[in-house]
């Protein structure tokens, strides 16, 4: 009896292995010859055409983990987004070997001193430590890695007091800043909840550092961790907007009143799209559509610009009504197209005497949830050649002193900060470096509410695999990385702090191996 039934479900299991793949075969042919809209889906070689879109729907992972070289994949390298995960995860940066670096290739390099400082002639604040969380590997095999978290006590890598910064020295209430790197703007819808609550309570455990709310608005997730926070505005002011969409000042008047709210900024534009904000409608929740003030579920799309401003005497108007309702500085993202990019808005601000506390640079290649690739490709100028265009307009008027500039598009490791230090900018931020700390494995579905990982989607099952309690150290790991490594390359070119970067500092070679300093790239103007 026994012998029969094993007998017996060998032979049915037998069957179904055999008639199962014959029969799914034959469903394919059958419901792909009945179609009409693929052509080689419905011809004869219909069995390639699903190995095609086959090899389409695992392409980009296909390509990072296996064809693309380690320099070359695109929009980040796989150098650089190990190097984010492994300052995240190990706090660490050593590499072995040598650098993956194409010397060949065109690019800045930083000019290191013969005589570089000791750790103990650098100004800094390592005065306290900050709790934390660091993974060590334990044990490391071809299928698994064994791994454990260790809690450990970091050094906070700050400025001295006495060389923080400040924006908005002229304001009621300027803010002072201790740090140089923060987020930039990535609002609530584009990012889910549990991303931005990581990434706010990780930047609040660091200190001295911001993160901005993104054109979406202020929420709660945003202010969990209790970080500095920059409110970004955006052309839909959402957060400060009526029910018919114009600027409620009462609103402006309540996020000014939240400590947490350090500063505001105006968005002109952005690198990756010269346009409004793009939401697609899946991401668009009820608790997101109240904080916007629009429809739950529906797309949104923001204006190309604010509708009320028709020319930079408008923009100033507007600047000096939110500095004066909110008593907080005040800032304008741009995207640089030339050199006389900035020349109304200091010939304004020369008028006036008075004008935006700081302005944001955004890079040509910094990243978004949704744009247009024609807009990705050719809008806007890169950030390294767009930062001595702004520094020089700013220095030309006589107004460097008065107004501080961020800088943002791929900047996400120390020696591309310095880059940017050294071609004007005062701080700078980071997106997609942040994104990566709390899980991004570039999957490029943030526009679709349907990122595997729980980061940029507001769907609840997605958002799960987002693990709060644990990202919010690789944030702060992240963090404290970077900042020691800014400090590393202060000792390297032989300066106290990051606040002394200058266009000396920096090198040019081109495809010829010829050298030129910054400072001969990009003179110096002479004030007007």
């Amino acid at each position: 009896m026994l012998q029969q039934v094993v007998l017996y479900f060998v032979g049915t299991l037998v069957t179904i292995m055999f008639i199962g793949p014959i029969s799914f075969v034959a469903w394919l042919y059958w419901k792909n010859r009945k179609q009409t809209q693929h052509s080689l889906l419905r011809g004869n070689h219909w069995f390639l055409g699903i190995l095609r879109y086959l090899i389409e729907a695992v392409g980009p992972e296909f390509r990072f983990y296996i064809t693309d070289d380690d320099n070359g994949g695109k929009p980040l390298s796989r150098v650089k987004y190990i190097a984010i995960v492994k300052a995240a995860k190990y706090l660490k940066t050593l590499i072995s070997f040598g650098s993956k670096r194409d010397f060949s290739q065109a690019g800045f390099f930083l000019k290191s001193s013969q005589l570089p400082l000791l750790n103990e002639e650098l100004q800094l604040d390592n005065s306290f430590t900050i709790p934390t969380r660091r993974y060590e590997i334990t044990h490391e095999t071809i299928f698994f890695r064994h791994e454990r978290a260790d809690s450990i006590e970091v050094r906070p890598w700050l400025l001295k007091k006495e060389h923080q910064l400040v924006l908005g020295a002229e304001r009621p209430h300027p803010w002072y800043l201790r740090g140089r790197v923060g987020m930039s703007g990535m609002s609530y819808g584009a990012l889910g909840k549990n991303a931005i609550t990581a990434l706010s309570k990780g930047i609040a455990m660091a200190g001295g550092s911001w993160m901005n709310t993104g054109e979406g608005g202020l929420s709660a997730h945003h202010l969990a961790g209790g970080c500095d926070l920059i409110f970004q505005i955006g052309p839909g002011l959402f957060g400060i907007r009526d029910e018919q969409g114009n600027l409620d000042p009462g609103k402006l008047r309540e996020k000014a009143a939240i400590p947490q709210i350090k500063a505001f900024e105006i968005k002109l534009g952005q690198g990756a799209k010269i346009r409004g904000g793009h939401v697609e409608g899946a991401k668009v929740n009820e608790e997101i559509a109240q904080i916007r003030g629009v429809t739950p579920y529906k797309t949104i799309d923001s204006p190309n610009r604010l509708p009320f401003v028709h020319s930079i005497a408008d923009l100033f108007d507007f600047i000096e009504l939110v500095q004066e309702e909110t008593g907080k500085p005040v800032g304008v993202k741009v995207v640089m197209v030339g050199e006389d990019s900035l020349n109304e808005f200091c010939e304004e601000f020369i008028q006036r005497g008075r004008g935006p506390d700081f302005f944001t640079i955004d890079g040509g290649e910094g990243g978004t949830g949704a744009t247009y690739m024609e807009m990705a490709d050719s809008l806007g100028l890169p950030v390294f050649a767009g930062l001595p265009l702004a520094d020089n307009a700013l220095r030309r008027y006589g107004l460097r002193d008065r107004v501080r500039l961020l800088a943002s598009g791929k900047l996400h490791l120390p020696d591309e900060i310095v880059t940017a230090f050294c071609l004007g900018a005062d701080m700078v931020n980071i997106a997609r470096g942040f994104m990566i700390t709390v899980g991004c494995i570039m999957a490029q579905k943030c526009h679709t509410n349907e990122c595997p990982v729980g980061v940029a989607t507001t769907d609840p099952h997605r958002e799960r695999s987002l693990f709060v309690d644990e990202k919010k150290y690789r944030v702060l790991n992240y963090l404290i990385t970077l900042r020691a490594g800014l400090y590393s390359l202060c000792a390297a070119c032989g300066i106290h702090h990051p606040g002394e970067f200058t266009r000396k500092h920096l090198v040019f070679k081109d495809e010829y191996y010829k050298t030129r300093n910054a400072e001969t790239l990009y003179p110096y103007p002479e004030q007007k």
